[in-house]
């Protein structure tokens, strides 16, 4: 009997919106369809300008929020239409919705994650029950609220005799390491697309360096990336989490004034340098002897990137999430299908070893339709 969840993901690098219609039927499951779209750029530009602080941010985060559902809204009649499966048939939505700001553990000790997501509403739009606000009881307990993907890592990319590591990179990286004796880890390492799409953006007019052809075509500037590896994020140890607060175009834009004038395309060499470098480095701190590295994310996409990371890591075998049977772009929508179920049946994930939560706990919550 069919078991059926669609899974929503609006990351970091705010490219758009990915969306699945998965079936978890017999304890395993089967990707049935995959859909996405495209922000529009208002929204785009709200969203991101909602990562600082800014005048009226409750009224814009709120519309923003309304906005956003109606995009996801639109991804599942895709997927929904695609398969000529109802809208009855699915058990639940897991929607993530848009991180704008991550402050866990900050302030006062709990600190906060705040993801734009309005699940009342586009429980109302697809007539399917949601579940969403999945980050916020991690960092009740105490945890890093990120990354959760690694949970869903664990089922789907695990060898046995083998140590695997998992690199996600979209705006932001994170890396799952699967090792022999059953133990997982995961966390984020540092920047993923975000500043190398916000500096192609602003020097070529394109939102994302295709292939990383024009990092490829620069120089890294070393001086330059010394002083970015120096930011103390990279030499801290798990569990951590990262976002836009941190790696945002005022960092970026604080290394560059100490630098000096620079070549465009040098920089953008240098940034991709800087993503490489950061994930290649986790990995040989913490799983110096891994088997392989599995990318997904829009990462896996960027040659000039992939290259990198096979470079710096000879040891590891470095392909993308498509060799082991699941395209990059799809592998956070269905982390947060399956997500989605587990807060469903109420299942706890024991986050210790990833967020540093207190305990296993029962994540998200549900918004009947």
């Amino acid at each position: 009997m069919p078991d059926l969840y669609i899974g929503l993901m609006s990351g970091t690098s705010l490219d758009g919106v990915d969306g699945v219609l998965v079936d978890f039927a017999s304890n395993g499951f089967d990707v049935k369809a995959h859909a996405s779209a495209p922000l529009p750029a208002p929204l785009r530009a709200e969203l991101l300008s909602l990562n600082s602080s800014g005048p009226d941010e409750l009224h814009r985060a709120a519309l923003a929020a309304n906005a956003l559902m109606r995009v996801y809204a639109a991804v599942v009649a895709d997927l929904l239409s695609s398969t000529s499966i109802s809208a009855s048939a699915v058990r639940a939505v897991g929607a993530h919705g848009q991180t704008v700001r991550h402050r866990p553990q900050e302030f006062d000790g709990t600190g906060y994650t705040l993801q734009l997501c309005q699940p009342a509403l586009l429980a109302e739009l697809t007539r399917i029950d949601v579940a969403a606000d999945f980050r916020s009881r991690d960092v009740a307990a105490g945890g890093q609220g990120a990354p959760l993907a690694p949970f869903f890592h664990v089922s789907l990319f695990s060898r046995p005799g083998e140590s695997v590591g998992v690199l996600n990179i979209g705006g932001i990286s994170n890396i799952t390491l699967l090792r022999v004796d059953g133990s997982m880890q995961g966390f984020d390492c540092g920047p993923g697309n975000a500043l190398m799409d916000a500096w192609c953006e602003q020097h070529t007019g394109r939102p994302y360096d295709d292939g990383g052809a024009w990092a490829a075509a620069g120089t890294v500037l070393g001086p330059l990336l010394d002083a970015m590896l120096a930011e103390p994020y990279f030499s801290k140890p798990p569990p951590k989490s990262t976002g836009r607060d941190l790696f945002s175009r005022t960092w970026l834009d604080g290394h560059l004034q100490a630098f000096g004038t620079a070549a465009p395309a040098d920089v953008q060499a240098t940034l991709a340098e800087l993503t490489a470098r950061a994930c290649a480095a986790d990995v040989l701190r913490h799983e110096p002897a891994l088997a392989h590295l599995v990318v997904c994310g829009g990462g896996a996409l960027n040659g000039h990137l992939m290259r990198r990371l096979a470079a710096l890591l000879p040891q590891a075998k470095v392909a993308s999430s498509a060799e082991w049977g699941l395209p990059p772009l799809q592998v956070e929508a269905t982390a947060f299908a399956w997500l989605a179920r587990k807060t469903v049946l109420r299942e706890k994930l024991k986050l210790q070893s990833t967020t540093g939560a207190k305990g296993a706990r029962v994540l998200g919550c549900v918004y009947p339709a």
